[in-house]
């Protein structure tokens, strides 16, 4: 199983009873799941796309369109033919009796609630029948949106196995690092333990407490095995997969806790580009985990 994009894109459409739709699904990086529908004047379908949409998808700003027409249809009118007796009416007792053009038919056609177009009406059980047939339509977009988010979803994995890669290969160089470093600051502390004894002058508890606080705040093996828990952890999650954009991205912020504290502690070069190294590819790491469902 692999990881899912937060991005991408489902278009489907059909037609029936007269009626022609569009569905357009887009989709791009969230915190959580949020779903915005446009439905055009099908407002009473907004809760069952929003149930539609939640059930495929964890995560994600998701904008939801639908567009429906009715192609083909020609325009009818009707006249009310009251109204326009009664202008034509006027027109005849007015005519030949004033200076003013009193007009044609047609321009009597014009007046305002002469000439009016015919809505077309639906019953409750056709319209109830086409619904269902539009939610069937946006269930194949939402099908769609989730084979581009998953092929989206490959890429991102290849990219993201292949940094976890490059920081596992950067902490195993710094524990080589850290070992030989140990060394030396292990021998380095019995030379001067043993000038100082010959010397005979200082506190040998109080050397000892020093060599121990030395110790403990040049030793990184601590951080390396925090580590190398956290490519495990990684691991785990990337060949489990589905939705693990958070536990990913909070994984991530230990990773860059402990390259941090690496960094601190190296008072060497080799450590220290280690340690910076490290920071860069974490830093890529979470840029691509940004995009994970």
């Amino acid at each position: 199983m692999t990881v899912s994009s937060m991005t991408g894109f489902g278009r489907a459409e059909e037609a029936g009873n007269g009626f022609s739709w569009v569905w357009e699904l887009r989709s791009v990086n969230g915190k959580g799941l949020d779903v915005r529908a446009r439905l055009n004047g099908a407002e009473r379908l907004e809760a069952p796309v929003r149930d539609a949409v939640s059930k495929t998808f964890k995560r994600g700003n998701i904008g939801v369109t639908l567009t429906v027409t009715r192609p083909g249809e020609d325009s009818s009118y009707r006249i009310n033919r009251e109204l326009l007796a009664d202008l034509i009416g006027l027109a005849e007792e007015f005519h030949g009796t004033s200076q003013l053009d009193v007009g044609s038919i047609a321009d009597l056609l014009n007046v305002r609630g002469v000439l009016e177009a015919v809505e077309h009406t639906e019953d409750d059980t056709s319209r109830e029948a086409r619904e269902n047939k539009m939610l069937g339509t946006l269930d194949m977009a939402i099908a769609q949106l989730a084979e581009n988010r998953d092929a989206e979803g490959v890429k991102l994995h290849e990219m993201m196995v292949g940094h976890i890669d490059r920081i596992d290969q950067t902490v195993v160089k710094a524990e080589s690092c850290a070992g030989v470093r140990a060394e030396a600051i292990r021998a380095r502390l019995q030379r001067q333990i043993g000038e100082l004894m010959d010397a005979g002058q200082f506190d040998a508890d109080r050397l000892h407490q020093e060599a121990a606080l030395l110790a403990t705040k040049v030793d990184v093996r601590e951080e390396i095995d925090r580590l190398k828990a956290h490519i495990a952890a990684a691991r785990s999650m990337m060949t489990k997969g589905g939705a693990i954009g958070r536990k990913l991205d909070f994984l991530c912020q230990e990773f860059n806790r402990e390259a941090n504290t690496l960094c601190s502690k190296a008072n060497d070069i080799e450590l220290t580009s280690c340690g910076m190294d490290l920071k860069v590819i974490i830093d890529q790491l979470r840029e691509q985990v940004q995009n994970v469902e």
